[in-house]
């Protein structure tokens, strides 16, 4: 069944923003923050029998200078820089193993995987630990860690790895730096939404079903999924709610969005109850960069699947020609 609004008005859904006092003063801050660490990108390569491609086991240094790790695959017969497509993940899992990222390099582009810290899961384990500590209790999973204040918040750490996975990509001689291209579904997706408005002079982003956007909006109409998260701890913290809401308006992807420059392609599904249809529409309508967007009416939060990446194949053959 249909989860949400209708189609003809989510076509012209456009809430007002949830920005926050001080919300570019605070990514500057941490940006800073987090550049006053060597980057110490290290690549060492691996035989994991692909014959066709090289394959690397990636570190470096993320929020905190905590070491942050991730894939990094490319064409064995690229001869020049060629354009990278960065990879952020969905929630509860890790970087899994490097046969699993084979879309990008078999379409002849590098891809740089970047492993979330602290998460992993039975069937898309990880190795990268987070070794920062919530500040306020919280209920399992990762919404609620540091959630009383933004500069304690679990997607404080996750946003800013995310920047500097770009800064090693940008960085490697095989890689066209001004060919980056950052991609993501659902937890990746919002982090790829978050590089458009933090990391200039992308040349694209694809972005499926993004989560943590137009945040105020999906904890009233979902209990699914990582938003339950959310709205368990406020059953409990009644009187935290406010604050809790004011730290979440600085990782919401509709103010990333309005920041935004790069060509984008987004993904939504009507019958999502995890990421809500109306939250994408809504970052699609603020997304200040050129943009299209595949609907996909029948599709919870699957979205397109398969048929998505037909259309990122086809966005990124258009762009890099």
């Amino acid at each position: 069944m249909f989860t949400d609004l209708p189609l003809d008005e989510l076509r012209g859904y456009r809430p007002p923003l949830p920005e926050p006092a001080g919300f570019d003063a605070f990514w500057k801050r941490t940006l800073a923050e987090a550049r006053a660490h060597d980057l110490d990108a290290r690549f060492a390569e691996v035989d994991a029998g692909l014959t066709l491609l090289r394959s690397y086991d990636v570190e470096f240094s993320g929020f905190g200078g905590h070491r942050i790790r991730g894939w990094f695959l490319i064409p064995r017969q690229a001869t020049g820089p060629v354009p990278c497509v960065v990879q952020y993940l969905g929630y509860g899992g890790g970087r899994l193993l490097p046969h699993d990222w084979l879309l990008w390099p078999s379409a002849g582009y590098a891809t740089l995987v970047m492993d979330t810290r602290g998460q992993s899961g039975p069937d898309r384990p990880g190795d990268t630990p987070d070794p920062v500590g919530s500040s306020n209790p919280g209920v399992p999973g990762k919404m609620t860690q540091g959630l009383l204040d933004p500069d304690d918040y679990y997607y404080r750490r996750l946003f800013t790895d995310a920047v500097r996975a770009v800064d090693v990509a940008r960085g490697h001689t095989a890689v066209d730096a001004a060919r980056i291209v950052v991609a993501g579904r659902s937890q990746g997706g919002a982090a790829a939404l978050a590089m458009t408005g933090l990391v200039p002079e992308l040349a694209g982003a694809l972005i499926d079903v993004p989560f943590l956007t137009h945040i105020r909006r999906a904890i009233d109409i979902t209990d699914a999924g990582p938003y339950g998260e959310l709205t368990r701890y406020f059953a409990g913290e009644r009187t935290h709610i406010e604050t809790a809401l004011q730290t979440l308006d600085h990782f919401d992807g509709l103010n990333f969005a309005v920041r935004a420059s790069a060509p984008a392609l987004f993904g939504t599904a009507l019958r999502d109850d995890v990421v809500p249809p109306s939250t994408g529409f809504a970052a699609f309508h603020h997304y200040a960069g050129e943009k299209d967007l595949k609907v996909w009416r029948f599709n919870a939060h699957e979205g397109g699947g398969g048929q998505q990446r037909v259309a990122e194949i086809r966005f990124l053959r258009e762009l890099f020609g």
